[in-house]
C-alpha cells in the first residue's frame, strides 16, 4: 500500500514540463552489507521497470528512510521538509571493488552508506562507469592520464564527452518512491542541477568528505578546477600527539599477528605497509607544507617505541623510513619538488657504511661502492648513499631503480628489516642530487630555509641515535607483558606449585625483569628530556655535557631492555625457544639491536665519560 501511495504522490507533484516518464518498482530485497573495514549496515535494495536508459540501476534504501521520506521533522526538527539524504553514486569497479586509489569512489561509497543510514535516505547505484564512457574506455583514459592529461582531457582525447552521465533514470527512481525533495550528498554541482531540471527539488547540497591520497590528488584537483566540485584539497588536519599514538596502538595487535610472517619474508608485509600509510605514520616528521604532520621528537620516538611492542623489525624499519623522509626535507627546493611530487611520504633507504667513492664529471658525479645495512630498502623509491670526494663527504640521492640490490640479509635477529646491501658502479648522479654531508646534518640546512617546522631545524645526529633504544624498550615491554601472562597460568614440572607465579623464585624473577624495564624506560625518558630541552633552543645545539648524558642514557636504556629480556627468557622454560614463541624472536631482535653502533656500550661509555668530565668528545658523530 505504501508503495502505491508513493507512486501517486510523485506523479502528482512532479512538474509536468520537466518530469521524465514514470518508472515503477520492480522488486525489493533486504541485503546485509559489510565493508572491508568491518562497518555493517542493512539495505533494502530496489530494482525498477521503465528506466529511461534501460540499464540495471539500483536504489539502496538505508536507515529510517520511510520516516525521512514522509516526516523528516520527527527525525530532526532542524530539517523540516528537507527530504531524505540521497547519494547518486556512479559505478566504479576499480574503486568500489578493487580499492583503487586513483579515484575517491570507494571511500565515498563507504561514507555515503554510513551517513545515509544514520539519517535515512537512498543511495542510487548508477551503472555509469567512467563518467558514462564505460570500463574499458576508463582504463584507456587512465593510460592517457599517465602521459600528463587530466581526467577530463583524457576522455575528450578518446572521443568522448568530459562527462556523459545523465541522471534521468535517477530522477525516475526517486520519483517512484515519492522523493520529490531531497538533500543531496555530493560535491558535484551538475548532479544538483540535473535533478532540479528533472523536477526533483534539492533543498541542500551536503558535501562528502575529501578522500585525498597521493595517487588521486591530480584527479581531485581536476574535478575541483574543471567542473567546480566543492573540494577543499588543503592538506589533512595534523593529529595531536595523543591521536597519533592512538593510531599506532591500534596497529599493535596486527603487527604481532604478522611478526612471524615479517621474519619469514624478511621484509614488512605489504598489508602492514598499507596500515602504516593509512595511519599516517610516515608523515610524522614530514613538513606540513607538503602534507606532512611536522611533529616533534617526542611523538616520533613514542611511535617507534610502540611499534616495538608489536614487532621490533617493523619498529626499526619504520623508524628509519620516517627519519629519512625528514632527511629529504632538509635538501634544497629542486630535490624537494621532485621527491615530494607524489605526496608527503616519499620512502627512502639511507646508508653510509662503508662510504662509497665519487668522481667529479660534467654535470655531477660518478659514484661507485657497495653499501651495507640499507634498512627500509625493500620498500623505498629512493636511496641516500654516502660517498667521499676528496676531503668532502657527500650524500647522493639516487632512484632505487638505478642501483643493484643484493639479497644478503640472512641474520639471527631483525630479519624482518630486509636491510640488504646496495651496489653501484660508475653511476651518474646529477649535481643537484648531491649535498655536503656537513650541510645536510646542520641545524641551518637548505630545508630549514624552506620549512618553518621546528623539527627540520634539528641537527641530524640528534635523531639518528633514537631508533634502536626506542625499539628495544618497546620489545622489552612486550616481553614483560607476555611473561606476566605466562607465569600466572604456567605449571612448571617437578615443582609443588599449581602455577609458576606461586613460586617465590618466579616472583623475584618477574620483579627483577619489571624493574629492569622500568629502569630502561626512565633512562630513555631522561634522554628524550635532554633532546627536547635543546630542541626548544635557537640554535638547536647541545653542549658536550648534554650530548654525553643523552647518549649515556640511551645506551643504558638499551642495555637494561636487553637484560630484562634475558631474565625473562631464563625463566620461561624450553618452550620459549620454539620458533612459534614470540619471546625467542624478541630476544634475537634485541640482541641484534644491542650490537648497533647507537647502543654498543663500550664506545658510548668512553665518549660519555670524556664529555661528563669536560675532556671533550673526540668522535664528531657521537
Amino acid at each position: 500500500m505504501l508503495r502505491h501511495q508513493m507512486t501517486i504522490v510523485s506523479e502528482t507533484l512532479m512538474p509536468a514540463d520537466t518530469a521524465p516518464s514514470a518508472a515503477a518498482v520492480r522488486s525489493r530485497v533486504t541485503v546485509p552489507l559489510r565493508f572491508p573495514d568491518g562497518y555493517t549496515a542493512t539495505a533494502e535494495v530496489l530494482t525498477f521497470h521503465g528506466l529511461a536508459d534501460g540499464k540495471e540501476h539500483l536504489l539502496l534504501a538505508l536507515g529510517a528512510w520511510e520516516q525521512a521520506l514522509l516526516d523528516p521533522e520527527k527525525l530532526d526538527p532542524a530539517l523540516p521538509d528537507a527530504g531524505p539524504l540521497v547519494r547518486l553514486h556512479s559505478e566504479c569497479l576499480t574503486g568500489d571493488v578493487f580499492g583503487s586509489q586513483r579515484c575517491d569512489c570507494g571511500p565515498q561509497l563507504r561514507e555515503a552508506v554510513e551517513k545515509i543510514s544514520a539519517t535515512g535516505g537512498f543511495l542510487l547505484y548508477l551503472r555509469q562507469e567512467g563518467r558514462g564512457i564505460g570500463l574499458y574506455s576508463k582504463l584507456d583514459a587512465y593510460a592517457l592520464q599517465d602521459t600528463g592529461l587530466d581526467t577530463y582531457e583524457a576522455n575528450v582525447a578518446l572521443g568522448h564527452g568530459e562527462d556523459e552521465r545523465d541522471y534521468t533514470a535517477a530522477a525516475q527512481m526517486l520519483g517512484a518512491l515519492g522523493a520529490t525533495t531531497v538533500r543531496l550528498l555530493t560535491n558535484n554541482p551538475d548532479k544538483a542541477a540535473q535533478l532540479t531540471a528533472l523536477g526533483i527539488g534539492v533543498t541542500e547540497q551536503v558535501p562528502t568528505e575529501v578522500h585525498l591520497s597521493p595517487a588521486n590528488h591530480a584527479y581531485l584537483a581536476a574535478k575541483r578546477d574543471h567542473t567546480a566540485h566543492t573540494l577543499d584539497l588543503a592538506q589533512p588536519a595534523v593529529p595531536s600527539h595523543d591521536e597519533m599514538l592512538a593510531r599506532v596502538d591500534a596497529l599493535i595487535p596486527r603487527l604481532r599477528e604478522r611478526a612471524e610472517e615479517t621474519e619469514r619474508i624478511r621484509r614488512i608485509p605489504e598489508s602492514t605497509m598499507e596500515d602504516l600509510r593509512e595511519a599516517g605514520v610516515f608523515r610524522v616528521l614530514s613538513p606540513k607544507a607538503v602534507g606532512g604532520f611536522g611533529m616533534g621528537v617526542e611523538t616520533y620516538v613514542e611511535v617507534v617505541r610502540r611499534l616495538g611492542r608489536g614487532c621490533p623489525s617493523t619498529a626499526w624499519t619504520v623508524g628509519h623510513l620516517i627519519e629519512h623522509v625528514w632527511m629529504l626535507a632538509r635538501w634544497p627546493r629542486k630535490v624537494q619538488d621532485e621527491v615530494f611530487a607524489d605526496g608527503a611520504e616519499p620512502l627512502a633507504a639511507a646508508t653510509g657504511a662503508p662510504v662509497g667513492q665519487a668522481t667529479k664529471v660534467p654535470g655531477g658525479y660518478s659514484i661507485s661502492g657497495r653499501w651495507t645495512f640499507a634498512s627500509g630498502v625493500m620498500h623505498s623509491e629512493w636511496v641516500l648513499l654516502a660517498v667521499q670526494h676528496g676531503d668532502v663527504r657527500l650524500q647522493c640521492l639516487v632512484p632505487i631503480s638505478d642501483v643493484e640490490l643484493l639479497d644478503v640479509w640472512h641474520t639471527a635477529g631483525l630479519r624482518g628489516t630486509g636491510s640488504n646491501d646496495v651496489r653501484a658502479e660508475e653511476l651518474f648522479v646529477p649535481a643537484y642530487r648531491t649535498l655536503d654531508w656537513a650541510l645536510l646534518g646542520a641545524a641551518d640546512n637548505p630545508g630549514s630555509r624552506i620549512h618553518p617546522d621546528p623539527i627540520i631545524h634539528t641537527p641530524m645526529a640528534t635523531l639518528l641515535n633514537l631508533v634502536a633504544p626506542a625499539a628495544a624498550l618497546g620489545a622489552a615491554e612486550h616481553a614483560v607483558e607476555m611473561f606476566r601472562e605466562r607465569v600466572l597460568v604456567r605449571r612448571v614440572k617437578n615443582t609443588l606449585e599449581d602455577r609458576q607465579a606461586d613460586s617465590p623464585l618466579a616472583q623475584a624473577r618477574f620483579s627483577h625483569a619489571y624493574g629492569l624495564v622500568a629502569t630502561a624506560r626512565l633512562q630513555w625518558e631522561e634522554a628524550i628530556r635532554v633532546v627536547t630541552a635543546s630542541y626548544q633552543r635557537r640554535p638547536m645545539t647541545m653542549t658536550d655535557h648534554e650530548r654525553a648524558a643523552y647518549r649515556l642514557s640511551l645506551g643504558l636504556s638499551g642495555t637494561a631492555s636487553a637484560e630484562a629480556v634475558r631474565v625473562i627468557m631464563a625463566g620461561s622454560g624450553g618452550s620459549a625457544h620454539r620458533l612459534s614463541n614470540p619471546l625467542q624472536r624478541i630476544q634475537r631482535d634485541v640482541d641484534v639491536l644491542l650490537n648497533h653502533p647507537t647502543l654498543t656500550l663500550d664506545p658510548i661509555l668512553e665518549q660519555a665519560g670524556r664529555g661528563l668530565l669536560g675532556l671533550g668528545i673526540t668522535v664528531p658523530s657521537f
